[in-house]
């Protein structure tokens, strides 16, 4: 017997000022007894969520413009994903999967070999994190190719263990204080079209040069790339960039890994977003919307790079936990049976169409794929990024009661991460908060 899902009112509702009483005093144990380096955007502690809605301990409900920084895509409590965790519960929590196997964790890599824009036989393992999946999948480059050099780009973010935070481009707060960081990892500029003003062709040139004169192919394992940069600011490259770049790789024995944690599982439209840059990866990387909330992530591949690598060399106490799985398959039947494809297209649209409608001169630029927008802002007189803007603005919605992200390079963007689920109309007050909050700010 499965306990009813009881979502909360999807209306935005303030009971008490934020943080309310009950947030306040939880804050409090927080601060005696977690450490300051686990930092919270929003100040109040939550009690439950669903569809586009966040309720806090004190009763306030927000509009949620973050899911999770894009991991409860089909919302936060789908009862789909929770029916299946709770069946799964009640079977068995964990044998793991490298002692005892179980279906689940077969049923979800066969999904991903379905779903995955890679063509041909390929495989799949499972891990607990995306930053997990980046570590393995330059492991099975490593194995496979035989050479130990990866390339990231610009504005790239890969996670926070010594590799990923290797791989990931910004210093604070994810670098800071925290080196050595591991050998053999080189960047390169990549493509951004708002600052470097290089379509396609020209930006691709400039990083295969840099490739080829700083590391040299024979050298170089593996090239690896969100195909539309998450924390760098939700960069879409200019059109033709990551198809030079994967062509190059194929010409030259480099394989091309995606980094598809953020931009995975209908979010931007596509299943991936790999999809619509026309591109096919030999390693993808998935997290974050993977299970509706359960920790779990994978890596697929080309079923010859991936096999490179011997038994008992990949793998984890707990990757692809069964509870996880169950979670993954109730997403993939969620995300086809509510059609979440074309809600993420509706999402883009309407963002699209209120920053047209509310115009204004310090937004650089409306970007993003699907359920995955930003807005970038700068001083209109220099064109400089204006970080304190941001700040203030983010600030401002949070206060009325509406879940919102920042993130970029240069801290002046702001991020649009809507469950998949949210309603229209829900989203569109949320938007409206936006817009009175730049015009007081």
């Amino acid at each position: 017997m499965t306990s009813p899902v009881t979502a909360p009112e999807q209306s935005r509702h303030i009971a008490t000022q934020l943080p309310g009483p009950k947030s306040r005093e939880l804050a409090a144990r927080q601060a005696g007894a977690v450490p300051a380096g686990v930092a919270t955007t929003m100040p109040v502690f939550a009690s439950r969520a669903g569809g586009g809605i966040i309720e806090d301990v004190d009763g306030n409900r927000l509009i949620d413009l973050g899911s999770g920084i894009a991991v409860t895509s089909v919302g936060a409590s789908h009862p789909k994903v929770v029916e299946a965790v709770q069946e799964q519960v009640a079977d068995f929590t964990h044998t793991c999967f490298m002692i005892t196997p179980y279906e689940g964790y077969v049923a979800v890599a066969e999904k991903l070999g379905e779903k995955a824009p890679i063509s041909g036989e390929t495989r799949t393992a499972l891990f607990n994190s995306g930053s997990e999946a980046v570590e393995n999948a330059v492991k099975v480059a490593r194995a496979y190719t035989r050479k130990q050099a990866v390339v990231a780009f610009d504005h790239a973010y890969h996670g926070r263990t010594t590799l990923t935070m290797s791989l990931t481009a910004k210093s604070m707060p994810y670098k800071h204080n925290f080196g050595p960081f591991a050998p053999e990892v080189y960047r390169v500029a990549g493509s951004y079209p708002l600052r470097d003003g290089l379509d396609g062709a020209a930006a691709a040139k400039k990083a295969i040069s840099a490739m080829e004169k700083q590391i040299g192919a024979d050298n170089l394992a593996a090239v690896i790339m969100e195909p539309l940069q998450g924390e760098g600011g939700f960069i879409v490259p200019a059109e033709g960039f990551l198809q030079a770049i994967v062509e190059w790789c194929t010409a030259n024995d480099v394989l091309f890994i995606a980094d598809e944690v953020q931009s995975g599982f209908a979010r931007t439209g596509a299943w991936f977003a790999s999809e619509l840059e026309g591109i096919e990866p030999d390693l993808m990387c998935t997290a974050k919307g993977i299970a509706g909330g359960m920790p779990l992530s994978a890596v697929t591949g080309r079923a010859e790079v991936m096999d490179a690598v011997h038994p008992g060399g990949l793998g984890g106490t707990y990757g692809g936990n069964p509870v996880a799985t169950a979670a993954s398959l109730a997403v993939f039947e969620a995300i086809e049976e509510d059609d979440l494809l074309q809600e993420a297209q509706m999402i883009e649209r309407v963002i699209r169409e209120h920053f047209e409608q509310n115009a204004d001169e310090r937004i650089a630029e409306v970007r993003g794929r699907g359920g995955m927008m930003a807005i970038e802002f700068v001083d209109p007189a220099s064109g400089e990024p204006d970080a304190a803007l941001t700040g203030k603005l983010a600030a401002a919605v949070r206060a009325a009661g509406v879940v919102l992200l920042t993130c970029g390079t240069y801290g002046n963007v702001v991020r649009f991460l809507p469950p998949l689920t949210i309603g229209e109309e829900l989203l569109r007050e949320g938007l409206a908060e936006v817009t009175t909050a730049l015009q007081s700010v």
